[in-house]
């Protein structure tokens, strides 16, 4: 039966291997759920979040999470408004990652709000003056938009696809992706910029605070700018680690060639932003706050300069370089090693406007706040992880992910006259 759901013309490993796989992930997914029960039975008290971290490791995860995901939003705005129809062959796999990154978003935030059961007040009670409202409803609607350009992906199952209903349906669907597209980047342009906002506007907490432009503090596009950089990278490299896992080439290299040339002319406009972003902030706005540069960066191993260094330069300067240089692109190494450095970077990025915000003392009498997180936020954090591999590797194994798999891995033989 499990083969008949295999997608035709491929192979993949046998079932009992498969099932060996998902119980080893499942495991760390059942510590993690025996660690959201605690903490929606226990309370918040089961964290090491304090007056200090109220954000914490959980909106770290959340923020970098949707940062990465951006690569279906940007992916599906190149191929279905911009016409770039070369990434139809990976457009499918960006929206299954988009999905995951969203769902494990909306997730976290569920744990995080203390009290489940009161999660719709944010829609039936909602604070239309909070930034963090206008997330709530992005982030929604845009998981509801993936959710809906993934849908035509499972109607494309081998069995599905035989019921005349759904193959007409997923058919229609991809007719009109183009206007789902356009909505998602809509929405996920404002729910990212908002998530910077957020920090850009704490007058409180001068190390994230940003001037701007009308309403909005440059955090606001500085997010949105890196979400759309970054996120394809992070696509890039799950590919890679699914290729690795598989054994078989999945995407052409010149799928992945175009991808990551966009994403390296992204990377490195955003970088130049971010590097002038700086600069005016440590020149004009940290004196106009009355601190000195150096107040925000601490002699212990976690906040010093090496910090800036490794978020501007190593994972923003570099991995932008390697990417728009042809023969550096095209070394396979090289990309690997620009990708995993740009994931990095976007990830430390989210960081530091989440924990080094709130360690940095504000008060004449304060000291540098550190936090070293609960094992139940660590499980709860890793969670989103297994179910994403899990997630992965059930629609690799019965739906037509990549559609160059079967002509890159199993090449037609050759029709011998007279057989």
């Amino acid at each position: 039966m499990d083969s008949a759901l295999i997608p035709e013309g491929v192979k993949r490993t046998s079932f009992p291997k498969f099932f060996l796989g998902m119980a080893v992930v499942g495991a760390v997914v059942l510590w993690g759920l025996i660690a959201v029960v605690l903490i929606w039975w226990k309370g918040l008290n089961q964290t090491n979040m304090n007056d200090y971290y109220g954000f914490a490791l959980w909106i770290w995860a959340d923020l970098a999470v949707i940062a990465v995901g951006g690569g279906a939003f940007f992916t599906g705005l190149l191929k279905y408004i911009f016409k770039v129809d070369e990434l139809k062959n990976i457009i499918n796999f960006a929206v299954i990652i988009g999905v995951i990154c969203y769902s494990s978003a909306l997730f976290i935030l569920a744990i995080d709000v203390g009290q489940p059961l009161r999660s719709w007040f944010i829609f039936w009670h909602a604070n239309v003056h909070s930034m963090l409202t206008e997330v709530a409803f992005c982030l929604s609607c845009y998981f509801a938009v993936l959710v809906i350009e993934f849908i035509p992906n499972v109607l494309e199952n081998r069995q599905l696809n035989k019921v005349s209903f759904f193959h007409h349906l997923a058919h229609n669907m991809h007719g009109v992706m183009a206007v789902f597209a356009a909505t998602g980047a809509f929405l996920s342009f404002f729910h990212q910029g908002s998530l910077g906002g957020v920090a850009g506007v704490m007058y409180g907490r001068p190390f994230a605070f940003r001037e701007g432009l009308l309403i909005w503090p440059w955090t606001f596009f500085l997010f949105t700018w890196s979400a759309a950089a970054f996120g394809p990278c992070f696509t890039l490299l799950v590919t890679k680690i699914t290729e690795a896992v598989t054994g078989k080439k999945l995407v052409s290299d010149k799928t992945v060639h175009l991808l990551a040339k966009i994403s390296g002319w992204m990377i490195t406009t955003y970088i130049i932003a971010k590097i002038i972003d700086t600069i005016y902030w440590a020149t004009v706005t940290v004196p106009a706050s009355g601190f000195t540069f150096s107040h925000f960066f601490s002699n212990n191993a976690f906040y010093g300069y090496w910090i800036l260094f490794a978020e501007i330069v190593l994972c923003g300067v570099v991995p932008g370089l390697l990417l728009i240089y042809k023969p550096t692109r095209e070394n396979s190494n090289l990309r690997l090693l620009a990708i995993i450095l740009g994931v990095i970077g976007v990830c430390l990025n989210r960081w530091v406007m989440v924990l080094q915000v709130m360690a940095v003392p504000v008060m004449s009498f304060d000291t540098w706040a550190l936090y070293i997180p609960s094992w139940q936020e660590v499980a709860t954090t890793i969670l989103p992880v297994a179910y994403g591999i899990m997630f992965i590797a059930l629609a690799y194994r019965y739906l037509p992910v990549f559609p160059q798999e079967k002509e890159l891995n199993y090449p037609a033989q050759p029709v011998v006259e007279g057989e």
